[in-house]
């Protein structure tokens, strides 16, 4: 093992030899944080409106009144035809369009009820599922205030009062549960990439030839290789803890040794997966589109962007081999609420058998000479 550290100083000096990889290796990731974080947004705002009012009274005003308060919707038309607001739905210049029946506020003060039509655009379903819910939620907000003050309502109001209370993210903020899995992903890059791609440029460059009948060990050669990259990947987490820190205030509940223990275990895997490939490669360049095919997978079924509980059977079934989900449940069980060594110990055993046999098997299929 004294040869391992030659290997890793050697490493970095290649690493850092180049100017461009710094900013590639430091400022890309911080950047694509920053953006990603802002622009991965669970909300939907600015919901194009179209409002048919055929009643034109005070109740249809006031209705029409909270929608235009509401931040999630824009008035972009009115008119006095169904069919207008269908065709405005058609030509994308509406999202949602309220239609206001004739005789609306005679009916709730004589009936208590009345009936309003609202149409979405549902080629998103994701937007229309969020639209309708918020236009409902206006409507019922209507419904207790016109009872509140007239006496009179669209439906009768609930015997029981329910109080919610968000732990965890009170505030429900989406950068609080994006921020720590999108660090998963950008040190998953980082990780895969450079170790992908580190053996197969030996090969292109003709290095290789004169490492395997050099008198280093297997082992000690793929450590020396290995170790650089575990150590930035790490040194990367914790500037993108920093930022998540200053910028979006994410709470650290849980502990950071925690964290950086698990990603040392994870990491491990993430390396072995990248000295994988690059053991069954010949140029950077498949290394690269091996890699890549396999991160999409294991980011989409990541649980980052969509729940896994959501997902059909069998895809659930695929993200149990999914090293990126069990990071991002760690990540977030541990920084937002607190969880311990023993509330993550399937996923620290998972991540361990799989660190063993995904090395295991890099190190078998690593040919060297002597």
């Amino acid at each position: 093992m004294k040869t391992v550290p030659y290997i890793v100083q050697k490493e970095f000096r290649q690493i850092f030899r180049h100017r461009v990889m710094l900013p590639l290796i430091f400022l890309m990731p911080v950047i694509q944080l920053l953006v990603l974080a802002f622009a991965a947004d669970y909300e939907v705002d600015n919901v194009k409106l179209h409002i048919v009012d055929l009643d034109h009274s005070q109740a249809s005003r006031q209705l029409v009144g909270q929608f235009e308060a509401s931040e999630h919707f824009i008035l972009t038309g009115a008119s006095a035809s169904g069919k207008i607001a269908s065709n405005e739905i058609q030509q994308g210049e509406a999202d949602l369009y309220l239609e206001i029946p004739p005789d609306f506020q005679r009916q709730l003060l004589r009936d208590g009820r009345s009936q309003l039509q609202v149409a979405v655009d549902a080629i998103n379903g994701v937007k229309a599922g969020l639209s309708s819910a918020y236009a409902n939620a206006i409507i019922r907000d209507f419904n207790a205030a016109f009872r509140q003050n007239y006496g009179g309502g669209i439906a009768q109001p609930a015997a029981l009062q329910i109080e919610t209370a968000n732990w965890f993210n009170p505030e429900q903020n989406y950068q609080t549960f994006m921020v720590p899995g999108i660090l998963v992903i950008l040190v998953t890059l980082v990780g895969m990439f450079l170790a992908g791609m580190n053996i197969v440029k030996e090969k292109e460059i003709g290095t290789i030839e004169q490492i395997n009948v050099s008198p280093i060990r297997k082992h000690e050669f793929i450590i020396g290789k290995l170790l650089p990259f575990w150590i930035i990947a790490l040194v990367e987490l914790a500037i993108g803890l920093v930022v998540g820190k200053l910028v979006f205030h994410i709470p650290f509940v849980g502990s950071l040794w925690l964290i950086f223990g698990f990603a040392g275990l994870y990491l491990l895997v993430v390396l072995g997966f990248g000295l994988l490939i690059s053991t069954v490669t010949e140029t950077q360049q498949q290394a690269m589109f091996i890699a890549w095919f396999f991160l999409i997978i294991f980011i989409l079924m990541s649980g980052l962007f969509t729940p896994i509980e959501s997902m059909p059977p069998w895809a659930q079934d695929i993200t149990r081999f999914n090293p990126v989900a069990y990071f991002v449940d760690v990540m977030r069980l541990v920084l937002l609420k607190g969880s311990d060594v023993w509330d993550i110990r399937q996923h620290i055993a998972v991540m361990g058998g799989y660190a063993l046999a995904v090395n295991g098997l890099a190190v078998l299929n690593y040919r060297k000479v002597g």
